[in-house]
């Protein structure tokens, strides 16, 4: 029963009380730039949440075989591995989202999320607790995309859902139904562009703390580099900061 309850645990923090991209501020690169339609939100959630959950097995099910020395580009490689089985799938089966998300389904082989929870979690956790992690971190991904995308979409463009037709199919729908147009008579079209995106993140994000703190939780800061689950092998952190942070670590363990 407590290990049910721990799995519970592991899968549910991910999507609420620590959201990727709204709890841990992770990933802010690709959410500002896929949350553009919800449709793109979707896809790039699917495909993150597969690579992530697969790589989270595969790197727990490795973690005391990999050495300690190579242990990132050995994560890298098996992260690169099913980004390339994904990407060659949309390719194939779904041509129009991979044309709308572009570089950045490739990219999802150097997503902080990713490489972090390989990190954080997989490298030093069972199998079975780094699966539900994966998939619930992939699913809080996920849920914070589709939110941003669809504030964007529905202000910005006046549209909602444009294109799911080209999701659906994989289900087996293939009926007429291909989103909601003209929506909006005069949409702002800023919401669709960058200063757009950082100020529907921005305000989520601020609704998010609000949420948190109401409940008693902590709201999510940016605290540097020593609070990255990457901090201690990142070349761009101070290397004193990093020493220290590495140090409160090792006596907590």
């Amino acid at each position: 029963m407590a290990e049910k309850k721990s799995l519970g645990k592991e899968f549910s923090k991910g999507i609420i009380a620590e959201n990727p991209v709204l709890r841990l501020v992770l990933g802010t690169c690709p959410t500002l730039a896929v949350s553009v339609a919800v449709t793109n939100a979707i896809g790039m959630g699917i495909a993150a949440t597969l690579v992530l959950v697969c790589s989270n097995v595969v790197i727990s099910a490795l973690r005391k075989v990999i050495p300690s020395k190579v242990r990132i580009p050995a994560y890298i490689v098996v992260i690169a591995s099913f980004v390339t089985i994904v990407q060659l799938f949309v390719k194939a089966f779904v041509p129009a989202l991979d044309d709308a998300l572009g570089v950045y389904l490739p990219l999802i082989v150097v997503n902080c999320i990713i490489l972090g929870r390989a990190e954080a979690f997989a490298g030093k956790n069972p199998v079975a607790a780094s699966f539900f992690d994966g998939l619930g971190m992939g699913i809080g991904f996920t849920v914070a995309l589709i939110v941003m995308a669809s504030i964007r979409e529905l202000l910005g463009a006046g549209t909602f859902l444009d294109g799911i037709s080209s999701l659906t199919v994989l289900f087996g729908y293939t009926g007429g139904f291909d989103g909601f147009k003209n929506i909006l008579s005069q949409p702002m079209g800023i919401l669709t562009l960058a200063p757009g995106g950082f100020f529907v993140f921005g305000v989520v994000m601020a609704l998010a703390n609000k949420l948190a703190d109401r409940k008693g939780k902590p709201t999510a800061e940016l605290k540097g580099c020593a609070n990255c689950p990457m901090a201690h092998s990142c070349s761009l952190i101070d290397t004193d900061e990093a020493c220290k942070e590495n140090k409160k670590e090792e006596a907590a363990v």
